[in-house]
């Protein structure tokens, strides 16, 4: 019996914590214009001659701290531990294929196994929440790249997004809920930022991005496609599915690369500021990340954490993100089938 495919596509991450490769997987997710949207002489030179030499060592030496000798990088193995799950919830009918965007698995062999495979169709879910070009839209580009030389093309379709999917944000909240959030003095949601460019040149209509300071707060059908906006959302949903008020969380972006200005505030000036204003315990959401990685276990855990202590805060907590959530693999079946 002929199988539909489903394709899952994640950011990326190095083969292993050394040097090497840490700098082969810069230079693969760096190097994409959709990433750095600058000329590409100018990208070469900047990631190839300053970003990769020097940053390399240096995330290496954070890639071992999280690094585990049995299940490598967090953010492959629960990846595939969606893989399997979403699997074994569409049964036979389905072949569903683990992809990265950056290094391995690569979309490449993904596609053709499911090419070898005969399927009818492919579902690709990128598994990014919020539409960004850099993220979402690199992986569409990537899929549609290679699937356009082949001489048959099954029937395709692209998850575009699943910002407002009441699933994941059920799932957010669920995974929230053994903390207490009501306890804690402040909330984050800290999302991947985006250098405010991107978000302009995502502006069709070319007079609403950034034109006001409150341009994102609500999604709209002028900003609907805004990754910003789109976090927001996100955001606003979390918190009202666990009744947090407006007033007790703030929504910030992290991971700033390079002195252009990102899409603000900036998740370490939030952490001063509450600090400095005498609160004592966060609770940080990553709603940009559907499983663990560099970003959210090292990055708010470690070094916001360790930058709230050192201002007089005592606790940041994250909530892990949504991993092989039950309810996230519910997300993944739904999407997968195009309910």
């Amino acid at each position: 019996m002929a199988k539909k495919g489903v394709l899952l596509v994640n950011l990326g991450t190095p083969d292993s914590p050394e040097t090497k490769d840490v700098r082969r997987y810069l230079n693969e997710f760096l190097m994409d214009p959709r990433v750095i949207d600058i000329n590409p002489v100018s990208r070469a030179l900047l990631v190839k001659g300053i970003i990769a030499p020097f940053r390399s060592p240096k995330s290496a030496a954070l890639y071992k701290k999280i690094w585990s000798n049995e299940t490598g990088s967090p953010l492959l193995h629960y990846s595939r531990l969606q893989h399997e799950a979403l699997q074994h919830r569409l049964g036979s009918d389905y072949q569903v294929e683990l992809a990265m965007r950056y290094q391995s698995p690569s979309i490449e062999a993904a596609l053709d196994s499911l090419k070898a495979a005969l399927v009818t169709s492919i579902r690709v879910i990128p598994l990014f929440p919020q539409y960004a070009s850099a993220s979402t839209g690199s992986v569409i580009e990537k899929v549609m790249q290679l699937v356009g030389q082949w001489q048959t093309v099954p029937e395709m379709s692209f998850v575009n997004s699943f910002h407002d999917d009441d699933l994941m944000i059920a799932a957010f909240a669920d995974n929230a809920q053994k903390y207490q959030p009501e306890t804690y003095d402040h909330i984050l949601f800290s999302f991947h930022g985006l250098p405010q460019r991107q978000l302009i040149k995502c502006d069709h209509t070319g007079n609403y991005c950034l034109k006001t300071g409150d341009c994102c707060d609500n999604l709209n059908d002028t900003n609907k496609f805004c990754y910003s906006a789109q976090s927001h959302h996100t955001a606003q949903l979390i918190a009202a599915k666990l009744n947090i008020p407006k007033e007790k969380y703030t929504i910030c972006f992290q991971s700033r690369l390079g002195s252009d200005p990102w899409v603000q505030p900036y998740t370490s000036e939030v952490v001063a500021k509450l600090a400095k204003e005498g609160k004592k315990r966060l609770l940080v959401f990553c709603p940009a990340f559907v499983a663990d990685c560099l970003e959210t276990v090292y990055e708010v855990t470690e070094e916001y954490g360790g930058e709230f202590k050192a201002l007089g805060g005592e606790e940041v907590q994250l909530v892990e993100s949504l991993n092989d959530s039950p309810l996230f693999i519910d997300a993944l079946e739904r999407m997968a089938v195009g309910k």
